[in-house]
């Protein structure tokens, strides 16, 4: 299992060529980190363990420090932030699920 504090290069890089098809599931804009937003990305890393994320160009932070902050607020992992799209993976609770193996 890899936290934020264990996540390799070598499964950064694997999480992101997953991705790199994936569509984005949510925005994050003006109205910035809200409650919806987070239950949101909350339900979709527990269904999927990995999303990636728009940063609309109105957002009123820099696509990092939105991407850190909202990882901190989900206890998940930012693999990466590309222009304005940003990764996200935490493994599920769930059982019987078939987990990312990075």
């Amino acid at each position: 299992m890899i936290t934020r504090e264990t996540i390799t290069s070598k499964q950064r890089s694997k999480l992101k060529s997953i991705a790199a098809t994936m569509q984005p599931i949510a925005q994050i804009g003006k109205g910035g980190i809200t409650d919806n937003v987070l239950k949101t990305l909350s339900d979709a890393l527990e269904a999927h363990e990995l999303i990636k994320v728009n940063i609309l160009p109105n957002a009123e932070e820099d696509a990092w420090n939105l991407a850190e902050n909202v990882a901190d607020l989900l206890d998940a992992i930012p693999v990466a932030v590309i222009g304005r799209k940003a990764i996200f993976y935490r493994r599920s609770s769930r059982e019987n699920f078939a987990h990312l193996e990075v």
